[in-house]
This record gives structure tokens, C-alpha cells and sequence, in this order.
């Protein structure tokens, strides 16, 4: 049983019968829109303003956010009406993420990533998990990745792959702006940001994530897997 899309052709190129399922995320943020609180009541519980939010997530390793989060908070000062507020990792203390605000005043909010996706208007997100659901709640997002450079030289020789985020690799193409090394600087950051919080780049950009939900096979995929299963081991006994 499979979750992504392509999968189901790579198994099958090697000779592996797989069955897709559907993504698990889309019953999971489907379950967590029915019991979100209210953007104000969200706001006031948080002590935000009532402003556009521009959500922040760096990734959850320390490393990562070490290297991530400066970066992200660089265009901050190009966006003074919007409120940029950091969905901190639940495996990390606020006071390692103090540590690299410094004297710089950026609301963080622990454990309560989709609550801060569901309230935001935009997103910088570090590539991984968190770009596909990000696209499920329909927010536009750049995504950003910094490494090791020695680490992601090697990876691009063994690695042949066009993108690095979930989102454009279900579409096998370029919906959400990926900037990767060198090409994450404030300039590009700031640009494509500016892009997506209005205008027909926004507009797209919504439009395709619709697409990316109907190719993830839509709602149910626990009791397609389940049906699955059980119709695996019926045949089997038989």
C-alpha cells in the first residue's frame, strides 16, 4: 500500500504490485478544520495581531532551524503589514528559538502547527512534510532549503530529481518556487513572497493546489487501506 501517486509506477517498473491508497493527511486536516477555533479567537489566544499572518516553519531539527530561521526572518522587514509568527517543533525548547531571534520580536507558537496553517495567508517553509500540508490548507508557500554543502553536492550526484518538495513532485511540476542553497537569499525570498500574498501568481497557485488534493486520491484512505488488507488476507486464505 502506497500514499504518493508515483509511487505506485516506480513499484511496478521494478516489478512490485502496489496499491494507492490516498494520502492519511487529507483526513487528518479535514478532522482538524472541523474543530479549529476562529481566526480571532485564534489571535487573541496567541496575543497576535489582528493582522495577515505569514507563517514560518524552519523545520524541526536544530540544526536545520539554525540555519533556516535567520534566513526566513530576513524579509521580515520588507513586510511590515503582515505579522510573521514561527510554528516552533513541539521536540524543541522556545528558548533555543529565542536564542536565534536575539532582540528581533517574532511571536512563536509551540504545538500548533495547523492551527498557525489554517490562520495563515503565506508561508516560508522548510522542504519536507510540512510543504504538503501546507498545500492542503491552501496556503501559498515558498519553500526553502539550506544544507551542508559537501552533504547536498554528493546527494545531487546520486539523486537525479527535479524537485525536492511534495507538492511539485505529486504534480511533476513547478507549483510552489523552490529555492535551494546559494539561490535562498533575501533578495529571492522577498520577491517571491511578495508574489504570492495577492495577484494571479496566488490565484494559480490555489487553483493547483485543488489539482494536488484530487491527486492524492481524496478522502478515506485508512478505510481504503483497511478494505485493502482485509481483502489481501480473504483472497489469501482461500
Amino acid at each position: 500500500l502506497v500514499i504518493l501517486p508515483f509511487e505506485k509506477a516506480f513499484y511496478q517498473k521494478h516489478g512490485y504490485a502496489v496499491e494507492f491508497v490516498g494520502h492519511p493527511l487529507l483526513e487528518e486536516i479535514a478532522m482538524q478544520q472541523q474543530i479549529a477555533s476562529s481566526r480571532i479567537t485564534w489571535l487573541e489566544q496567541q496575543q497576535l495581531l489582528d493582522r495577515p499572518v505569514i507563517a514560518v516553519l524552519p523545520g524541526s531539527r536544530k540544526q536545520e532551524i539554525t540555519t533556516m530561521l535567520p534566513l526566513m526572518l530576513s524579509v521580515v522587514k520588507h513586510f511590515p503589514q503582515y505579522q510573521f509568527v514561527i510554528g516552533a517543533a513541539p521536540s524543541q525548547e522556545l528558548t533555543f528559538y529565542r536564542s536565534l531571534l536575539g532582540d528581533t520580536k517574532i511571536a512563536i507558537v509551540k504545538g500548533q502547527t495547523y492551527e498557525l496553517l489554517r490562520h495563515a495567508h503565506a508561508a516560508l517553509v522548510t522542504s519536507g512534510t510540512a510543504t504538503l500540508e501546507t498545500a492542503l490548507f491552501k496556503v501559498p508557500e515558498v519553500v526553502c532549503y539550506k544544507g551542508n554543502r559537501i552533504s547536498y553536492w554528493i546527494a545531487r550526484a546520486l539523486i537525479k530529481i527535479r524537485f525536492i518538495s511534495l507538492v511539485n513532485l505529486i504534480m511533476d511540476r513547478e507549483v510552489v518556487k523552490e529555492f535551494i542553497q546559494d539561490e535562498l537569499n533575501e533578495r529571492n525570498l522577498a520577491t517571491e513572497l511578495g508574489r504570492i500574498l495577492v495577484g494571479p501568481h496566488r490565484d494559480a497557485m490555489l487553483t493547483d493546489y485543488e489539482e494536488l488534493k484530487n491527486r492524492l486520491g481524496g478522502a478515506g484512505a485508512s478505510k481504503k487501506a483497511a478494505t485493502a488488507i482485509v481483502q489481501f488476507y480473504t483472497e489469501t486464505a482461500r
